[in-house]
């Protein structure tokens, strides 16, 4: 009898459809990165940092190891700017970094570092690294408490 319940689990396991993981859904990822947008004629302008929150929605079939995503997998791909500066490709700051050492410590993206571009960056380079199950990838960063973007 074990055996037949364990079969009809399998099988309603593999039947389930799509399912959705969500990674810091009541307590957001945290990461502490600067950056600055280098073309705003605000404050906004000027290197500055924030922590930021991060919310992330995988959808997608449920693997032999009985999950959508290894949750390891999400975290490990944000905490990558965890204690980063981001600029935009073209930004002095490139060059400066680079002197003083610091190259490391820093993320080019190919568009201003703002919570918009952020999001959909992120949500890419899930996409690229996350098995071929995952149909969906949806990242929600949050800026300030009045500051959200996402999709």
């Amino acid at each position: 009898m074990a055996e037949g319940l364990s079969t009809e689990r399998s099988d309603a396991i593999a039947d389930a459809g799509e399912r959705e993981l969500v990674v810091g859904g009541d307590r957001p990822i945290r990461i502490s990165t600067g950056h600055r947008i280098m073309h705003h004629d605000g404050k906004c302008s000027r290197p500055h940092g924030h922590n930021y929150e991060v919310t992330v929605r995988v959808t997608g079939a449920l693997t032999a190891e009985g999950w959508v995503v290894d949750k390891g997998d999400v975290t490990d791909a944000i905490d990558e700017w965890d204690h980063r500066f981001l600029v935009e490709a073209g930004d002095p700051l490139v060059d400066a970094f680079e002197r003083s050492g610091d190259g490391d410590a820093l993320v080019v993206l190919d568009h201003p570092p703002t919570a918009e571009v952020m999001a959909i960056v992120l949500e890419e380079r899930l996409a690229e690294s996350l098995p071929d199950t995952v149909s969906d990838v949806g990242v929600t960063v949050r800026e300030t408490g009045e500051l959200a973007a996402g999709p």
